[in-house]
């Protein structure tokens, strides 16, 4: 029975097996396991398929092998040509590749013969097909074709083709894929053992490590001669290229199980050693990419980065660098403008009006501010946009820009002050016509410049400043987006910072009902004389408002002393401090007749005799002095001392007001001797009888600070905040140890600065300076015999 069925197996792998009768065949194994002869036939049919491998199959393959193939397999040297080479190789692999599915077809009929045998009763034994690709492997493929090198094996032979041929794929030649990845298949399907372990596949055990060892030495290679010879932007997109090469090959050409593995060793040998370089690349590298919004090429950057370095360091770097040299540039240019304009403000032009070269001064240097706001948020726009395009919106990139702009906002003394101004520049005139949407991008663009600031003590004291004008000489687009930026900055900061803004809008909105009030009861009274005069009337918290802008810190005490008004003015001022006492007992009114305003009206006759009527708009303090005119003589005149004493409005106010109403040339209401821009005590003023303007009704503007302070200014401002910090850090410094009752130095620092960090960063010097002060004053004592310096909390 078993020459029938050797025969038939003969006939079926000489592909004969057309005249064959399987069901015979089935029958005649069948008998030999019912016959108990099942292990026989399974030791003949092992015997006849290592026998048949040996002698017809492995002898088909030495055939197709060349011997230059031998050689090199051996370590040799090859003569011939690189297409005779692939020829070769190919003429090897497509014998190898037959003869592998000759085998499996010719093992696939036989195991149906063998059904029985398998199923029934060699159970303690491999099946046929699982056995016979172990056999294919012992005869084939770790057959020696070499007698005098044993280690120059089949296996050997097809993993130098194989890495040949993808090595010439690498360089850019063509080959067979299909052809490399049915070898890789066929190594796929055998292991090590009979047991079949997936990790023990030839392929993972034998072709996979040679091919990963020679691909790491490829990319070292490469990598040292490309990072000298191309540019950043070349290099990055080889690399790219490299990376989708190795995966479409580990799918259509070896084996999708290698491709993790040839990832990272493109990634390790390719990219993490020139990574560095490449982002530092002169012209080419990080910073040009950057400073050129090279979308694409900083997108190839950062994803290789990604994949190297999960802190990205290096592209952080380069981020980071950029960021701070095109900050301090924009610090730069701004100070320098500063400096010019004060340069100019400084200079002398006798043909411009005083009021007309502040003006223009404080123009300058306030679209110096805005400017330098403009630069930042222009900054800001473009890293937002790369972070974006470019960097998927990565968290740890954009913590570093927050950083970067953070520390070149702060590097900028002024920075607190000129987003105020920006903010103020915006809200007062910016937004108008804007649509909804712009309007919500300006006041968003606003707190993100906030959010950079770490002073923010000193912005809320700029921002105070700035609001407080707005809503006293009404100059301000509207209410409604007043009161959204200070929701905003709620937000942001918190509610301690925009309890006084919002008080301060309390106090305007409580005027508004004092003034409507008082009108009723006036005209209750029917008094001529108070009815004659329209009385509007701001009453401001003096916590809530920021009161050096009131004229208290010009030197001379306005708001104590007291200008003298008018006895018509006197009088309405009067009844309504009354009215207000009379409902709120107990209070105290100070009049701050700075900042105010009234509309006049004057008559003038001139040489011709034809009388010229106008309605003048000037501030409170120059209708004081216009009103002393009223009783002087057609020729009199008071001189300067005079108008001083008569007024007690404060030098600095006076002068600026007679600048305005007798040297500036457009409203010369009164007249000067000698005419200059210096004061002086004996200076006389008269009445101007001959002044005329085109216009029935103008205004008279005052020569007023600039919308930037100037140094002496910004030292003032830095020393009242630093009084304000004083007062904080000690009040903090109480909470912290009355609730702790004694903590190291160290200690009470660190939680010192955690509380504060939201306001403002403490000076370690005033720090201690506090420190200092709350134990002089028994708050706090030294702890003894502590090691290091302690205190204690006093009850």
């Amino acid at each position: 029975m078993w020459g029938i069925l050797e025969s038939a197996f003969r006939e079926i792998n000489t592909k004969n097996a057309s005249e064959l009768s399987f069901e015979q065949l089935y029958r005649t194994a069948y008998q030999m396991v019912i016959l108990e002869k099942g292990d026989a036939l399974y030791d003949r049919v092992k015997k006849f398929i290592n026998t048949w491998l040996s002698e017809n199959v492995l002898d088909k393959i030495r055939d197709s092998l060349s011997g230059g193939l031998v050689t090199v397999a051996a370590g040799g040297v090859d003569n011939t040509t690189s297409y005779e080479k692939t020829l070769a190789g190919e003429k090897f692999l497509t014998s190898l590749r037959e003869s592998w599915q000759d085998h499996n077809l010719c093992m696939g009929m036989m195991t149906d013969v063998l059904m029985y045998m398998d199923r029934l009763y060699n159970y303690h034994r491999p099946p046929i097909f699982p056995a016979s690709m172990g056999w294919f492997r012992d005869s084939i493929i770790r057959a020696s074709l070499n007698p005098s090198n044993t280690e120059v094996d089949v296996n050997h032979i097809i993993n130098t083709i194989m890495l040949d041929h993808i090595q010439m794929e690498r360089e850019g030649d063509v080959i067979d894929n299909h052809l490399i990845r049915s070898c890789a298949y066929m190594l796929e399907g055998l292991y090590e053992s009979d047991g079949e372990d997936e990790n023990e596949k030839l392929y993972l055990t034998s072709f996979e490590p040679e091919f990963l060892v020679s691909s790491e030495a490829f990319y070292q290679a490469e990598g040292n001669a490309l990072s000298r010879s191309l540019d950043a932007a070349s290099f990055l997109r080889h690399a790219s290229r490299r990376l989708a090469e190795e995966q479409d090959r580990c799918r259509s050409t070896i084996s999708p199980l290698t491709a993790p593995k040839i990832t990272a060793v493109v990634e390790q040998e390719l990219i993490r050693p020139f990574l560095q370089d490449i982002v530092n690349m002169e012209g080419s590298g990080a910073r040009y990419m950057l400073d050129n919004d090279r979308f694409g090429e900083l997108k190839l950057l950062y994803e290789l980065s990604v994949r190297v370095d999960a802190k990205k360091l290096a592209l952080t770097g380069a981020i980071q660098e950029a960021i701070s040299t095109n900050g301090t540039k924009i610090n730069e240019a701004t100070a320098m403008s500063n400096v010019q304009a004060a340069q100019n403000e400084g200079a002398e032009d006798d043909d411009a009006a005083p009021k007309t070269q502040a003006a223009t001064a404080q123009s300058n240097q306030t679209a110096a501010a805005i400017r330098w706001v403009d630069d930042v948020l222009e900054l800001k726009g473009k890293y937002d946009r790369i972070w974006t395009r470019s960097f998927e919106s990565d968290g740890d990139l954009q913590s570093s820009i927050t950083k970067s702009f953070s520390a070149f906002v702060n590097a900028f003394f002024r920075s607190a002050e000129f987003i105020s101004l920006f903010i103020d520049e915006n809200l007062r005139k910016g937004l108008k016509g804007k649509t909804e949407s712009e309007v919500d991008e300006i006041l968003d663009k606003a707190i993100v410049l906030l959010r950079y600031v770490q002073d923010k003590d000193m912005f809320e004291r700029y921002y105070k400043k700035h609001l407080s004008r707005r809503l006293l000489t009404n100059k301000l687009v509207s209410g409604e987006y007043e009161r959204q930026m200070i929701s905003r900055m709620k937000m942001e900061v918190g509610n301690h910072f925009t309890q006084k803004l919002e008080g301060m809008f309390r106090d305007m909105s409580l005027s508004e009902d004092l003034c409507s009030g008082y009108k009723t009861q006036v005209a209750a009274l029917d008094d001529v004389n108070l009815s004659t005069l329209d009385l509007s009337v701001n009453v401001l918290t003096s916590t809530f408002w920021p009161m050096e802008i009131f004229g208290a810190a010009a030197g001379e005490d306005s708001t104590q002393k007291g200008s003298v008004f008018p006895p018509g003015i006197a009088r309405i001022k009067s009844s309504f401090e009354n009215y207000y006492l009379g409902k709120h007992t107990g209070r105290k009114m100070t009049w701050l007749a700075n900042m105010g305003t009234a509309d006049i009206r004057a008559v003038f006759r001139g040489k011709d005799g034809k009388e010229r009527k106008h309605e003048i708009n000037v501030s409170t303090y120059a209708m004081i002095i216009l009103l002393l005119f009223n009783d002087l003589p057609k020729g009199g005149f008071f001189t300067f001392e005079e108008l001083q004493a008569k007024t007690m409005i404060p030098t600095a106010d006076l002068i600026r007001n007679l600048l305005s109403l007798a040297v500036a040339a457009k409203t010369r209401i009164l007249r000067k001797d000698p005419m200059s821009k210096e004061f002086n005590p004996e200076d006389k003023f008269f009445f101007n009888h001959n002044f005329s303007s085109k216009f029935l009704k103008f205004k008279v503007g005052v020569v007023v600070g600039r919308g930037v302070e100037g140094d002496k200014e910004r030292k003032e401002t830095q020393k009242r905040n630093d009084e304000d910090r004083a007062g904080i850090i000690e009040a903090a410094i109480v909470r912290i140890m009355k609730q702790r009752k004694e903590l190291h130095h160290s200690t009470l620092q660190a939680e010192l600065l955690a509380q504060l960090s939201g306001r403002f960063a403490p000076d370690m010097t005033m720090i201690k300076r506090r420190i200092e002060s709350l134990i002089e004053r028994e708050y706090l004592e030294r702890v003894d015999g502590s090691e290091k310096a302690a205190y204690r909390y006093l009850a």
